[in-house]
């Protein structure tokens, strides 16, 4: 009889021996080497942050200058081709952005500091016109007790004045923070083109040196656009808001529009504080709540558009971010350093995004069509 091949016993297997399981063969989904390469690059991401973190004082005002003068950067190259010396140029600008700076914040500073001063009695103010929800409230107090849970929600009470010194400390840089920031970007924007050549030369390979020249012109390009779309934007948002603030008949429009202006360069965050800060504003001002409220919904309606409709078609596709990103970027840099963190975090991220594009392959394998 004909023996197949397939009834030949194997060398070194018994008859009875069971046949080896066929996904023993399979190459494993992550490989020792590769798991490896993960954990790396994890701790290295976990050290930069440990360092960005505890040198905060260093890092901050310096990473602030940099992505600040990347922004500005096409400013100064505007005014070097009408024969304008760099140098001089990166100063000029600087001054004009600071000045600007300080009319805001002398607009903001002034009303801010009057109702510090009298928040005693705006507390008091307050907690009468908030009389109509102690009917809810005992409500709420009694279907807590019904359910066991606490004794209900704590009376309400205005903060007292010893808050505005810590909180000016943590929004204010300090002198020294504040100083590394000035003289770092003017040196920045006025060695920009001579730091941008170095950075090429570094590498010696043509391709190379082409991969970061594209890379630097994207990030410049992209910033510089940025600043310029989201500066205009908020100005909109600004002036639309101490106009409703007027029609309503709000106290200090031009610096509630200027803090909205602001605080609006905050993704997420800022537009909610803004509305907090005009409910707030609005129920002490007004005698009524409904009339307190008017110029809160109104600045809803127009963040609202602008959020939705207005900034996604002026940055259009190519800067439009992911909102899970944004959030995420907002949220880490906040934690990170703060107020100004949360101002850097969408640049930031346009960089990472960017280096993204360039630096991962592009034969990278696609997921199958389904």
């Amino acid at each position: 009889m004909r023996v197949l091949p397939s009834d030949r016993p194997m060398p070194g297997r018994n008859d009875g021996d069971p046949l080896p399981d066929s996904h023993a063969e399979l190459p494993p989904v992550i490989r020792r080497t590769e798991f490896v390469a993960f954990a790396l690059a994890g701790l290295l991401l976990i050290a930069i942050a440990t360092v960005l973190y505890v040198g905060k004082a260093f890092f901050l005002p310096v990473v602030m200058a940099f992505v600040t003068g990347t922004m500005l950067a096409p400013a100064a190259s505007f005014f070097e081709r009408r024969k304008v010396p760099r140098s001089l140029a990166a100063s000029l600008i600087v001054i004009a952005v600071t000045a600007v700076v300080a009319f805001v914040v002398a607009l903001i500073a002034a009303p801010v500091m009057e109702w510090s001063t009298r928040l005693p009695e705006l507390g008091a103010q307050l907690k009468d016109k908030l009389h109509v929800l102690d009917r809810p409230l005992s409500l709420w107090r009694e279907l807590q007790s019904m359910l066991g849970g606490s004794e209900g929600l704590p009376n309400f009470q205005m903060p007292k004045v010893e808050w505005v010194q810590p909180t000016l400390e943590f929004l204010s840089p300090t002198f020294t923070e504040f100083l590394l920031f000035f003289v770092t970007l003017i040196l920045f924007i006025a060695s920009w083109r001579d730091l941008r050549r170095a950075m090429i030369m570094t590498f010696s390979d043509h391709d190379a040196r082409l991969r970061t020249l594209r890379i630097l012109n994207e990030i410049e390009v992209h910033l510089g656009n940025y600043l310029l779309t989201v500066t205009l934007i908020n100005i909109g948002v600004g002036v639309g808001t101490g106009l409703i603030c007027a029609l309503t008949g709000m106290p200090n429009p031009a610096g509630l529009g200027a803090l909205a202006a602001t605080l609006n360069f905050i993704p997420i965050i800022g537009p909610v504080a803004m509305f907090v800060v005009l409910v707030v504003v609005g129920l002490v001002a007004f005698p009524t709540i409904s009339g307190g409220l008017m110029a809160a919904l109104a600045f809803g309606g127009l963040t609202f558009l602008e959020g939705h409709f207005i900034t996604p078609t002026i940055i259009g596709r190519r800067l439009a971010l992911n909102a899970l990103a944004v959030l995420l970027a907002l949220a880490f840099w906040t934690w990170m350093w703060g107020p100004m963190g949360a101002f850097l975090s969408s640049p930031l991220l346009i960089v990472a995004l960017i280096l993204k594009e360039h630096l991962l392959p592009a034969d990278s394998p696609q997921l199958p069509q389904g």
